[in-house]
C-alpha cells in the first residue's frame, strides 16, 4: 500500500526534476570568488568530520574546465568513492553563494601521481612533515624534542 506521504515526496521530486535551468539565476562571478568559497566550504566540511574530503579540497586549487564547470582533482579511486555522495551538497552550496545555478563541480583523478617517498631517517621524516606543517618546528622547540637534526 502506497502512503500519501510517499506520493507527496515523489511528486515533489518530479517537480524538482522538471525545473527549467533557464529560469534560475546565473549571476556572474570571478575565479577568486570560487577559490574563496572553495576554502570556506573546505572548513565547513572539516567541521563535519569529513577529513578525506577536506584534504582533497585544500590540496589543490579548483580546476576551471569551462563555463561554470569546475573539477576537484583527487589522487585515487578511494577518494572518488568517498567524495561522490557529498558533491550534491557542494554544488548546492556554491550555487546558493554565487547565485548561479549553472555552476557545477565534478571529480576527476589527478594525472599527477605523487611519487612514493621512502624516508630513511627520522630527520627525513621530520623535515617532510615540517614542509607540510611548519608548526612542527614550533612543537619540536616547545617540547624540547631531540629529532636528530
Amino acid at each position: 500500500m502506497v502512503s500519501i506521504k510517499n506520493l507527496i515526496q515523489k511528486q515533489e521530486e518530479r517537480a524538482r526534476d522538471n525545473v527549467d535551468m533557464n529560469d534560475l539565476p546565473n549571476d556572474s562571478y570571478t575565479f577568486d570568488q570560487v577559490k574563496m568559497l572553495w576554502r570556506r566550504f573546505a572548513f565547513i566540511i572539516q567541521e563535519k568530520g569529513l577529513d578525506t574530503f577536506y584534504n582533497a579540497l585544500i590540496k589543490r586549487e579548483p580546476v576551471d574546465l569551462n563555463d561554470h564547470k569546475y573539477a576537484i582533482d583527487v589522487d585515487n579511486q578511494v577518494q572518488v568513492d568517498y567524495i561522490t555522495p557529498h558533491l550534491q551538497d557542494m554544488n548546492a552550496f556554491f550555487r546558493k553563494e554565487l547565485n548561479n545555478y549553472i555552476f557545477s563541480v565534478s571529480l576527476r583523478l589527478s594525472e599527477q601521481q605523487e611519487e612514493e617517498v621512502k624516508y630513511l631517517t627520522g630527520k627525513d621524516k621530520f623535515l617532510a612533515l615540517a614542509r607540510k606543517n611548519p608548526n612542527m618546528h614550533t612543537l619540536k622547540n616547545l617540547f624540547n624534542l631531540d629529532i636528530e637534526l
